[in-house]
């Protein structure tokens, strides 16, 4: 597709406000539900298991969602993925208002927002290659990394100033009214669809199209290497990831306010990092920017994060760290963009959904129990590693998950550093030429 037969930056700023207030009501929805979940059980594995099961069928369904993408209008695919994720708040809606929510409804609701965002996620970036200039692919993912940081930065100071004066139930109101703002943007924008590439979107039987994306990614070592990369970064890193809420709420005797400051600081830095990456077209080599961000963000973020107490320490080092996640998001999005042919988009993104994120629900699943039965006690007070770390990190509820978010974000760092070590990977965008110039020369 010629530049000149794309809608632009201005049609997809009008989809980007929708989906803005749509994450935005979700991450409002995300945190209430949080704290539900801790005021029932106190336990860091029932806050743990709700992204483990959304991630779980993200990872299952993306092969069959790419290979759907591709086949189907990409614009009805985003309407129907949005209308299928506020159909599940109205579910949660009803349960609670009815007084029947319990923990195990909010799994099952998870469950199916990761079927629906199976679809969403490689839908959505395929999408932007057909609506922007290939200069301008850093710049949106710069402005889709934004609207989920801003919102989650206003979301949970939001839902905790609502919580206490309207209740839950009202969240989920406002929630269901962001997702249908969403899809009217979607339905009152142009969304071109790829044209045909007899030889990659020629009719094949459904299992081969699902083998495609991984075909086509395995054959190129640099693309494989990089998605090894951001796959044992998310590994190890998630372990952090899933224990900050809990072990901020057990250091701070279940303070939500002041969870959602900290979450905010850590969003408010990505919001700046989004908004310098969607005005500032990135680094030459894409590759600097995912590499260098992962380095500092684990660094700032977590391990620098996990050694402190207190809101200053946490929300200082969470804002320095997530400065640079953008620029992952951003960097890795632009270079997968520029390097496979639109026809393909569908399946090659959802297939590099399921190698960069198999991991997560795994890492999920085995904090929470970790936390709860090995590193709190061990951590307590006479426990079997406070001798050894105790004057660092120090001792009682919540230091075993602080000690977990120190070690998951200095193995994330050593991950950046391996990319650096494998020629494959620093040099792939030398070592893979774009979509366009293989058309040109073909």
């Amino acid at each position: 597709m010629e530049n000149e037969e794309r809608p632009g930056m201005k049609a997809f700023r009008w989809i980007w406000l929708g989906q803005l207030l749509s994450i935005f009501g979700s991450e409002m929805t995300a945190f209430a539900l949080a704290i539900w979940a801790w005021q029932e059980t106190g336990q860091a594995t029932a806050l743990a298991l709700i992204p483990a099961f959304l991630w779980l069928p993200l990872i299952v369904v993306s092969p069959i969602a790419g290979v759907l993408i591709d086949r189907w209008s990409r614009k009805r695919v985003l309407i129907i993925s949005d209308s299928g994720t506020a159909l599940v708040t109205t579910a949660l809606l009803i349960l609670f208002f009815s007084g029947n929510l319990e923990v195990w409804h909010i799994y099952v609701a998870a469950v199916f927002d990761g079927i629906f965002n199976s679809f969403q996620g490689p839908a959505f970036a395929a999408s932007i290659t057909l609506l922007v200039k290939k200069e301008d692919y850093s710049r949106a993912s710069g402005l889709m990394s934004l609207a989920g940081t801003s919102s989650m930065m206003l979301g949970p100071i939001a839902a905790a100033a609502l919580i206490g004066f309207v209740g839950i139930g009202t969240i989920f109101v406002i929630d269901f009214a962001t997702f249908f703002i969403a899809i009217l943007t979607l339905a009152l924008t142009r969304i071109p669809q790829p044209k045909t590439d007899p030889e990659n979107v020629r009719k094949l039987t459904f299992w081969p199209d699902i083998s495609f994306g991984f075909k086509y990614i395995f054959s190129r070592p640099s693309l494989l290497g990089l998605q090894m990369i951001i796959l044992s970064t998310n590994f190890v890193k998630t372990f952090g990831t899933a224990m900050l809420p809990p072990m901020i709420l057990a250091r701070s005797g279940s303070n939500e306010l002041l969870l959602s400051g900290v979450q905010s600081a850590e969003a408010l830095g990505m919001v700046v990092g989004g908004a310098v990456i969607s005005a500032w077209r990135g680094t030459k080599r894409q590759i600097d920017g995912v590499l260098i961000s992962i380095i500092v963000t684990a660094l700032f973020a977590q391990v620098l994060f996990g050694l402190g107490q207190g809101l200053l320490w946490w929300a200082i080092f969470i804002f320095i760290g997530s400065l640079f996640r953008p620029w992952t998001i951003a960097a890795a999005s632009a270079i997968w963009q520029a390097k496979v042919e639109p026809s393909v988009q569908g399946r090659i993104f959802a297939t590099r959904r399921v190698l960069a994120q198999t991991t997560i629900p795994l890492a999920y699943f085995l904090a929470g129990p970790l936390a709860d039965k090995f590193f709190e006690p061990a951590m307590a007070s006479g426990g079997v590693l406070e001798p050894f770390f105790g004057s660092i990190i120090g001792s009682g509820p919540g230091a075993g998950m602080a000690l977990m978010i120190v070690l998951a974000g200095a193995l994330s760092a050593i991950s950046g550093l391996v990319g650096y070590t494998l020629r494959h990977v620093r040099d792939i965008e030398v070592l893979i030429p774009d979509f366009d110039v293989k058309a040109t020369q073909a």
